[in-house]
């Protein structure tokens, strides 16, 4: 694998997907919280702060997971589409380096997105003048990006070999059972019945289990409420490697097609 190429790969996508007016949508997150914080006081007389915080977080979670899937689709299936693939294909690029590429081009977007609403939310936040976890906060976010990261890398597998419209509702999928993922442990443990249980036991290892990386509660408690240090460098050791695996997947089956 050559870094060099991946590089300008991750480039391009940079610069593709800033060009199509993403980091317009900071302004919208910018105004809308400030419109919610404003509001909050009329409507939630002592606790505008917690909801402030609540709100905050999943505006930041939600705003990158809809660009990572719409966009993330998109990356690999539109090239296909367009037939620009052939293009790449006669140039010396492996399919690892297209896929990684692509990857971390649309993971950069996102990193700077999440930054940018991070400092954003702060700064409403601090306007305020009451204390807030800010230690907390900031881990929370870091683990946003790598749900997010982690994300991409299931919108490309599905943009590999689907079409842009089942590749969204499949990612949308993925991401909602992730989230509810030990929620179907436990419903097999309680249906008392044994294949059940090996059904969902098999579902938890083969779907991500996204509650790892989701600290957004905690992070609205303080920094006291959030897992171990350790915990919390075995849950992003989960999300890189899992991520990684994705890819590897979603290499194997570009390398497969028939162009």
């Amino acid at each position: 694998m050559n870094l060099g190429r991946v590089w300008v790969i991750a480039v391009n996508v940079f610069r593709e997907v800033i060009r199509d007016r993403i980091l317009y949508l900071l302004g919208v997150f910018a105004i809308a919280l400030v419109s919610i914080a404003a509001l909050l006081p009329e409507v939630a007389a002592g606790t505008e702060l917690k909801i402030l915080l609540d709100v905050g977080l999943a505006a930041i979670g939600l705003t990158g997971l809809v660009i990572a899937i719409f966009v993330g689709t998109g990356l690999v299936n539109k090239e296909i589409e367009k037939r620009t693939v052939y293009v790449l294909i006669a140039k010396p690029v492996s399919k690892a380096e297209f896929i990684l590429g692509k990857h971390l081009g649309l993971s950069a977007v996102l990193a700077v997105l999440v930054a940018a609403m991070t400092l954003i939310f702060v700064a409403v936040v601090s306007f305020y003048r009451a204390p807030f976890p800010l230690a907390s906060i900031l881990i929370a976010a870091l683990f946003q990006f790598l749900e997010l990261s982690l994300m991409v890398a299931v919108a490309i597998l599905f943009g590999v070999f689907t079409s842009s419209l089942l590749a969204i509702a499949l990612t949308v999928g993925i991401y909602l059972m992730g989230h509810f993922s030990r929620d179907l442990v436990s419903l097999g443990n309680l249906s008392q019945n044994p294949v059940m249980e090996r059904i969902t036991q098999g579902l938890y290892l083969l779907l991500p289990d996204l509650a790892r990386l989701n600290l957004k509660n905690q992070a609205v408690y303080g920094l006291a409420a959030l897992p171990p240090a350790s915990e919390l460098w075995a849950n992003a050791a989960y999300g890189v490697l899992y991520t990684a695996l994705l890819l590897a997947i979603a290499t194997v089956i570009f390398s497969r097609r028939q162009f």
